[in-house]
């Protein structure tokens, strides 16, 4: 061995080392050690040499991309022995869907290897971080990684936001426009029904926020936001509707419950105050608006009047119903001293003028 990065490190009868420094590719072989005895012995090792893989690179990515377009990122690495491992990531999250190819130097028995990402751009891979990942034997678990940043550029998106679900006369009322794209779109056009807001007035607009003051019936319409930038436009609607200020109560009738047959003019009262009180807390913004008076709550008022009447009336039938009358027996006079029943009939024959009274009672 007639090199300087040989060293001997260790010689004696028993045992003879060397150290190589600075390993390279031609250092791979196979090595002999000999004994120069009668006859000579020798033993063989063969020195196997990694070849470490270059820092990766991405190629293939313009600045910036439009939405829809489809992009092919290749990452490329040389010098790998054996042929290094490539592995692709978006946002930390392994692709799978890629194409692998690895080349061969004949001289130096090493592997240039690449790989490919082929996908569509979309939206939600703007800012997206796409990364390039090597694995070797050589790298001792440190592996070599590559990123790029994806920029993709697409039409806004609008929407609409209202700060008043249930809109009346008199109120107001402010609809915010979100648009978001990129580049970041122009400011926002605000129409409606198909033209220009109609009173400027009320209808005051500043930046994406489209402010309405004393809402009233001839506001009712469809509201559009429109916004654009290089790319393309978008837009989106909001149908407004301005409701009446009175009969928001929804149209329901309670029918208070009664567990007696004794109805006093006490329970009807109180029955009668529940059932406005429930009736009037309750609202229903979507109930049609009414334009006369509630004639489900006048007709369950008179419902429990005319239930509370029918029961008096039923109450005082029973009652006169129960009394008999009085009349007089023939009984009464001198049954008490008879004998038999034959003599006190016949005592009781004569006038009753001087008859008690008696009355029988239903009971």
């Amino acid at each position: 061995l007639r090199d300087n990065r040989i060293e001997l490190v260790r010689a004696s009868w028993h045992e003879l080392s060397i150290s190589v420094s600075d390993v390279s590719l031609s250092d791979e072989g196979q090595y002999t050690c000999s004994l120069f005895t009668m006859p000579v012995k020798t033993s063989k090792a063969f020195l196997t040499v990694l070849g470490v893989p270059e820092k990766p690179q991405i190629t293939g990515f313009t600045s910036p991309v439009m939405e829809g377009e489809r992009m092919q990122l290749t990452c490329k690495t040389s010098g790998s022995k054996p042929a290094a491992d490539i592995r692709w990531f978006k946002n930390d999250k392994e692709v799978k869907d890629v194409k692998y190819l690895k080349e061969e130097d004949e001289v130096r028995k090493t592997f240039t290897v690449s790989s490919t990402l082929d996908f569509l751009a979309d939206r939600s891979d703007d800012g997206a971080v796409v990364s390039c990942r090597v694995d070797h034997e050589s790298l001792n678990s440190t592996p070599q990684i590559a990123m790029q940043v994806l920029e993709i550029h697409y039409t806004p998106l609008v929407k609409i936001i209202s700060s008043n679900s249930w809109p009346e006369e008199g109120q107001s009322i402010v609809l915010t426009c979100e648009s978001k794209g990129k580049p970041v779109p122009e400011p926002v056009l605000w129409t409606k029904d198909g033209g220009e807001l109609p009173d400027p007035e009320r209808m005051v607009v500043n930046g994406r926020v489209l402010s309405i003051s004393f809402l009233n019936k001839t506001d009712n319409g469809t509201y559009r936001c429109e916004a654009k930038n290089p790319i393309g436009r978008n837009s989106t609607e909001y149908v407004l509707i301005v409701h009446d200020v009175f009969n928001t109560l929804l149209p329901t009738t309670v029918i208070p419950s009664l567990t007696t047959a004794t109805v006093t003019t006490n329970v009807a009262l109180t029955a009668s105050t529940t059932t406005s009180a429930t009736a009037t807390s309750i609202r229903d913004p979507n109930g049609l608006t009414q334009t006369g008076p509630d004639h489900a709550l006048i007709g369950g008022i008179v419902a429990v009047v005319v239930f509370v009447t029918l029961c008096s009336i039923i109450l005082l039938g029973r009652y006169l119903a129960r009394h008999k009358g009085t009349y007089l027996t023939n009984e009464a006079k001198g049954a008490e001293d008879a004998p038999d029943a034959d003599t006190a009939i016949i005592n009781a024959e004569g006038s009753q003028v001087n008859a008690e009274e008696k009355k029988e009672y239903f009971i």
